[in-house]
């Protein structure tokens, strides 16, 4: 189960990240490169520390709309960036967003049902990539929102 050395140890390794990510883009910066931690890897890192912090069971990588199951039996969506937005594919029953900032600390954005986010797409047409991108900070609105009882609760 989740404690705070488990929580410890994933924003070590995460610091550790961000300094190789700034070594890279140092030593080969004449290549006008830049080596951002995205993609899987930062997925991976949110869904791992959901199912740390909050005790979902992880379904196999890559499961469609969603990552796991709570504790308490809710389907839930994890996502985490390094930037000021997400992209959402399908509804999810209930959706948990992380920044994650180059120190190792991941904050949560929102934390909830999935209806309220994914109506904010009602009138838009898809997207080509197939994602709707949200802002972190509409995440944040709406997550004050959110009731207490609606939200995926953080292990003991």
């Amino acid at each position: 189960m989740a404690n705070s050395d488990s929580c410890g140890r994933l924003a070590e390794t995460i610091r550790e990240l961000y300094g190789i990510v700034g070594r890279l883009e140092t030593e080969y910066r004449d290549h006008d490169r830049h080596f951002t931690l995205d993609g899987h890897l930062v997925g991976s890192i949110g869904e791992v520390y959901a199912a740390e912090r909050y005790g979902i069971k992880l379904f196999a990588s890559s499961a469609p709309a969603h990552d796991g199951t709570a504790p308490d039996g809710k389907l839930v969506q994890v996502k985490a960036t390094q930037r000021d937005f997400v992209g959402i594919s399908a509804e999810p029953d209930f959706l948990i967003v992380l920044r994650i900032d180059e120190r190792g600390g991941i904050d949560e954005v929102y934390n909830g049902p999935g209806e309220p986010v994914w109506s904010l797409f009602a009138n838009r047409k898809r997207p080509k990539n197939g994602q709707y991108q949200v802002s972190l900070a509409r995440l944040r609105k709406l997550n004050e929102e959110v009731p207490l009882e609606m939200r995926v609760p953080n292990l003991p």
